[in-house]
């Protein structure tokens, strides 16, 4: 699983909160799967390697949950839990168009929300 981009500081704080248990989900648009990409969604159940700064494995992730919604429906509960420190909907949505800043962003704009759960660290 991969968090933000690779070597930057987002990497390094999304990952480390998800060690900490502090970060049980993320979003991503709906954009960045099939058929617009080579990328097909997670599955529930799936298991993927928790990637760090260097796109190295820390651990292993689960995926529990996977929800198709609009970006006007992502509720207070699933932007907490992605261990960002968000107190309101509107930090959240802020802090994703900023990062999702080269797309215009709007309630209907479709994202992924996925909630997974660390299953394994290296040993």
């Amino acid at each position: 699983m991969k968090l933000g981009f690779t070597r930057t500081a987002l990497r390094r704080q999304l990952v480390d909160a998800v060690l900490r248990g502090e970060k049980t989900a993320t979003a991503s648009l709906l954009t960045d799967y099939e058929p617009h990409t080579a990328e097909r969604l997670p599955r529930i159940g799936e298991r993927l390697a928790l990637l760090d700064f260097d796109d190295e494995p820390v651990g292993i992730v689960e995926t529990t949950d996977i929800r198709i919604v609009r970006v006007g429906d992502v509720d207070l509960a699933f932007a907490r839990d992605e261990g960002e420190g968000f107190k309101t909907v509107a930090e959240w949505r802020s802090a994703h168009e900023r990062f999702w800043a080269d797309q215009e962003i709007t309630d209907d704009t479709m994202i992924v929300a996925e909630r997974f759960r660390l299953v394994e660290l290296p040993e």
